[in-house]
């Protein structure tokens, strides 16, 4: 049988593949690691950019060469959305996936039930799995359109005018045409000239209290805009595999909360601040005020300046605690509306939750499974915890936590989670520093 259920798999054969979707519907993909963040923009192939390494469209479908995928891409989401924006995806019939081999021979079909108010659907997975591709039927659907799926692969998605072709952002908003080239200090000790009065002016107008430079941040932001200049790309991880949020971390700066802007073209740190500025999620993340510190460098490398800013508030038990217990007050709420009895806070399930989020900061994986073959329950009964049912959840990427909380509510798996009506505890966890930032993890008990 190659008919496949929501979440069912299958190997797929050597060499490249055709997705094909027949009917009204534009189909996209977004390239990713096991953390389900795209590198740069590069990572979406979708009508306006219909190629990537490994991955093009074709009329009615993709082709997916799981070889020829750049480096450290270990997952291909494939997902359809009406070819007439104007059409909702209730109002077509079911999209219908099928996957051949090079040979022509059906490798397998996936038909999700009809969607009903999503406007895109995640239909299925490319994914590595002990050194074989396999693809994962999913049926997951996005109400706010493909902006929703993008931002929550990573993309940056701007709703404002496109910037002057002079100056590249990513990451972090449009930015303004450059002007004459001008050094400025950007050593670890100090910030450029000029910098931290303009961001705090900014700040101030937001209603945001000041930042402060960190010389930690800076030598990480420092390293990675180097690194960017000599790979001559933008990205929160670059062509080694360190991530922006390793280089923090590994500079001596645990955080709690995390902000980064990644641009190429500014000449001078006015200019930066000023492309900062301009883009709304941009100016967001340089005003937000949870954050208390700033680091920013940058490095000239192939005719073009790279910029690194990061901006973050200091991991301290007092803030792990209170993002901790908000995770849990916002889980209870969707327990309360749904007509559930609250979750109480478990320091068993919390301790094997926290362990885990640093686990897989440490050790560089996104599973439940770990390396070591251990289980969400191994870790429950290890930590001293004798209920008779555990569940968890994990994400990685989100920035609060209210963000991780309703990227849960709105995907099917976690949801039933939360909602379960067996489960009485929770224990939560997070740990910053890994590929895709903060990594978060619920153990549920009952």
């Amino acid at each position: 049988m190659s008919e496949l259920v929501p979440g069912g798999n299958r190997a797929l054969p050597d060499g490249a593949v055709r997705v094909r979707v027949p009917g009204p519907f534009d189909v996209s993909a977004l390239i990713t690691d096991d953390g389900l963040k795209v590198r740069d923009d590069a990572d979406f192939v979708f009508y306006n950019q219909p190629s990537a390494p490994g991955v093009r469209l074709e009329e009615g479908g993709l082709v997916v060469d799981p070889g020829a995928l750049r480096t450290g891409a270990t997952r291909v989401t494939v997902a359809v959305s009406p070819a007439d924006p104007g059409t909702a995806l209730s109002e077509l019939p079911s999209p219908a996936l099928r996957v051949t081999g090079s040979d022509g021979r059906q490798v397998a079909r996936f038909t999700p039930p009809r969607p009903r108010q999503e406007s895109v659907l995640l239909l299925a997975e490319i994914y590595q799995r002990g050194g074989t591709w396999k693809l994962r039927a999913l049926g997951q659907g996005y109400a706010d359109g493909l902006a929703g799926l993008a931002r929550d692969f990573g993309v940056e998605v701007t709703d404002e005018e496109p910037a002057p072709p002079a100056a590249v952002p990513a990451g972090g908003g449009t930015a303004p045409a450059a002007g004459d080239r001008q050094r400025a200090s950007d050593g670890a000790g100090d910030a450029p000239a000029g910098f931290l009065d303009a961001v705090n002016s900014a700040r101030a107008r937001a209603g945001s209290p000041p930042v402060s430079f960190d010389a930690r941040l800076a030598r990480a932001a420092r390293a990675h805009a180097g690194a960017m200049a000599a790979d001559g790309r933008l990205g929160v991880e670059s062509r080694d595999g360190v991530s922006v949020y390793r280089r923090i971390v590994g500079a001596g700066y645990p955080y709690l909360t995390l902000g980064e802007h990644l641009v190429s073209g500014p000449r001078t740190a006015s200019e930066f601040v000023t492309c900062c500025l301009e883009g709304r999620r941009a100016r967001r993340t340089l005003c937000d005020p949870a954050y208390v510190h700033v680091g920013v460098a940058h490095a000239d490398g192939r005719g073009d300046v790279y910029w690194t800013a990061v901006w973050a508030s200091p991991l301290t038990p007092e803030g792990l605690n209170r993002t901790v217990a908000e995770v849990l007050d916002l889980t209870n709420r969707e327990r309360v509306r749904a007509g559930l009895p609250p979750l109480a806070s478990d320091p068993r399930l919390a301790s094997a939750a926290q362990a885990h989020s640093a686990d897989m900061v440490a050790r560089d994986f996104y599973s439940h499974t770990a390396p070591d073959g251990s289980k969400p329950w191994d870790r429950a009964a290890a930590a001293g915890f004798t209920g008779r049912t555990v569940g968890e959840n994990i994400a990685c990427g989100q920035r609060s936590a209210a963000e991780v909380v309703q990227g849960w509510m709105n995907s099917p798996g976690h949801r039933a989670n939360i909602l379960k009506p067996a489960f009485d505890r929770l224990g939560v966890g997070l740990a910053g520093g890994g590929r895709a930032g903060l990594y978060w993890t619920q153990l549920f008990g009952g």
